[in-house]
């Protein structure tokens, strides 16, 4: 990483079922990529997997939503949203650790 990205956020949590958690958020530069000044991914899914169980982040520039395969833009109205809606997303026994 660039000394102007900053990390705000980095945590995981893998589970006995072979689970992981991830929420990460960094600060970077504003661009054309992220307008917005950052980057992040909330996700949930299989250890190793190519596909998440689900995922809010915007990786490649727009704000998306990865669910079952698919991908969906979304309209970005800041994190708190996107990190409630995924951790409501969150099998209840595993929302406790975030």
């Amino acid at each position: 990483m660039g000394d102007d990205v900053v990390v705000l956020e980095d945590e995981i949590q893998a589970y006995d079922d072979g689970t992981v958690a991830r929420v990460r958020v960094l600060e970077v530069p504003e661009s054309d990529q992220y307008p917005d000044g950052v980057k992040y991914a909330f996700h949930y899914g299989e250890a190793g997997a190519v596909d998440p169980i689900i995922r809010f982040d915007n990786h490649h520039g727009p704000h998306e939503l990865h669910i079952a395969g698919q991908v969906f833009e979304l309209e970005f109205d800041g994190l708190q949203p996107l990190y409630q809606a995924w951790r409501a997303a969150l099998p209840p026994e595993k929302r406790i650790d975030w």
